[in-house]
């Protein structure tokens, strides 16, 4: 009989941790089934043959560049035109590994390649919020691992669905499914905006990305992305929360002598007692 260690976290624990991940993407897997369907029948209504697009939904893994390589495919665009195009879009996954990075650095290479592959939005949002009320190191990857998987054999479903049923629905790209994806980037930013900081970042990277949505190879996303970056860094910067911090110290001060009660003073020594001590 074999004697698990106390340490080692068991098989039943990651299999736990694994379904949990899983089960928490599903309302993330329901936004993006449409966006699949819709990737589908783009992909058999164009010029692409039906296994091209499922190869891109296997390799690439990232909707939203998938669908603008297709555009820029059927464009006639240069391959250096589309590489740097979804490159380009695809950059904000950089701030993703390197939020999540404190929390699976600890993990063995193959482990971190493979987190990597599977990271989106969706699975950004729903690891984070898993790890970040977690100590960095204190959590192995079945987790994120189970939300990724998840996730990527739901897109490899629909877009198989949409590839095989496309065809006979001609115009489901008109029927605005597309806002199930716009919903669900809506429900993975709004919980995040618990701050001040968080806000504006987002206010000022939504603001400008609109605005410079005409920018080529949409290098206004990047700009807009790195304005809200900055934002977010200035506004976190120490002279702008000292003042809160001096504040939170202060009430915590004020609540531990509430806690504790009014000091007493001693009594002090009349003139009479302090001669009759000194003699």
């Amino acid at each position: 009989m074999t004697h698990s260690n106390p340490g080692q976290p068991s098989s039943t624990g990651h299999l736990k941790e694994f379904t949990a991940g899983a089960r928490d993407i599903i309302p993330m897997m329901v936004g993006a089934a449409p966006f699949g369907v819709i990737f589908g029948t783009l992909v058999a209504s164009g010029p692409l043959h039906l296994w091209h697009g499922q190869l891109m939904s296997l390799v690439v893994f990232a909707g939203s560049a998938q669908f603008i390589a297709l555009g820029l495919i059927a464009g006639h665009a240069s391959f250096a035109v589309i590489w740097a195009t979804t490159l380009v879009v695809n950059l904000r996954h950089v701030l993703y590994s390197a939020t999540l990075a404190p929390h699976v650095a600890h993990l063995p290479a193959r482990w971190r390649w493979a987190l990597g592959a599977l990271l989106t939005d969706e699975v950004f949002a729903v690891a984070w919020e898993h790890y970040r009320h977690r100590e960095p190191g204190t959590v192995g990857p079945h987790y994120f691992f189970g939300a990724g998987l998840a996730m990527y054999l739901n897109w490899q479903l629909w877009t198989v669905a949409g590839l095989l049923f496309g065809a006979a629905f001609p115009g489901l790209q008109s029927l605005g499914l597309d806002f199930a994806m716009v919903a669900t980037f809506i429900a993975i930013v709004v919980p995040q905006l618990v701050a001040v900081r968080y806000i504006a970042a987002a206010a000022t990277a939504g603001t400008l990305a609109f605005f410079w949505q005409a920018w080529p190879y949409k290098l206004g996303l990047l700009g807009a992305v790195f304005a809200g970056v900055a934002i977010g860094v200035l506004l976190s910067a120490p002279r702008f929360g000292r003042g809160a911090r001096g504040n939170h110290e202060s009430s915590r001060a004020a609540s531990r002598e509430t806690s504790q009660g009014p000091r007493r003073e001693a009594p002090r020594k009349t003139s009479k007692e302090t001669i009759g001590a000194s003699r």
